[in-house]
């Protein structure tokens, strides 16, 4: 990371956090009355360099529940709140705090959770060079992810064999190209997708195509055709089974 982008990060992450604080403090208390519990969560995940972190969210979930690792739209453990939450992405704005704290930035891949990243990969470890951030390509072609993983009966399984193998393939190309510039573009996509996703998804195709992304790579990210099973990056075969 150059010291532009961090400079970036700090001064807009300390600035939004500022202006946000009451929208965060009525989302804080919206979470907590709906059961008096601690309105954020904060997870375990695994940033640059592979070292753990705390990663702090808006709770969407009932506290002390257990299951898949990804969730799908419907998943019973979602509060409806939670719903609203993750429909607006309003959920994770508390990682500004940690885009201020230096272990995370505004643009990165996603981070995982331990049992998640222990499946990486030789090649998807690459993906851990970078700092892990609030938003990617990924998050605005998957960013309907829970609906995509609606109804399936392994959702953990699911995300393995269509999702993970193109959100992967996207991380790779960010970490091998990303400038300040692209983070800029990356930022303004997601906003763009709140209110215009398909607009979204095109400015994500023009960056590929400059990037000279593999065609079905970007035939996935147009998502104008069903998502297909692949193997991971550096993988021959497509994952048959999720251990966790």
């Amino acid at each position: 990371m150059t010291r532009t982008q961090r400079t970036f990060d700090i001064v807009v992450a300390l600035g939004a956090l500022v202006m946000l604080a009451p929208l965060l403090a009525l989302l804080a208390l919206a979470v907590f009355v709906c059961d008096f519990r601690n309105p954020l969560f904060f997870g375990r995940r695994i940033g640059k360099d592979g070292r753990a972190f705390r990663m702090v969210k808006l709770r969407t979930m009932r506290s002390s529940t257990s299951g898949p690792q990804s969730t799908s739209a419907f998943d019973p453990r979602i509060t409806w709140i939670g719903r609203i939450l993750r429909r607006c992405k309003l959920d994770e704005l508390p990682q500004l705090w940690n885009v201020l704290a230096g272990n995370m930035s505004f643009v990165g891949p996603r981070p995982q959770v331990r049992t998640d990243a222990d499946l990486y990969t030789s090649e998807e470890r690459r993906m851990l060079e970078a700092r892990p951030g609030i938003t990617d390509l990924a998050s605005i072609v998957f960013s309907d992810e829970g609906d995509i993983l609606a109804g399936s009966a392994d959702p953990d399984l699911l995300y393995n064999q269509i999702i993970r193998p193109w959100k992967s393939r996207l991380a790779l190309l960010y970490v091998e190209r990303r400038t300040f510039v692209t983070d800029l573009r990356i930022v303004l996509l997601t906003a763009t997708a709140l209110v215009d996703r398909c607009r979204a998804l095109d400015g994500v195709d023009r960056i590929l195509e400059a990037w000279g992304a593999d065609p079905l790579l970007r035939a996935m990210a147009r998502r104008e055709t069903p998502l297909v099973a692949y193997p991971p990056p550096g993988a021959s075969e497509i994952l048959d089974a999720y251990r966790n």
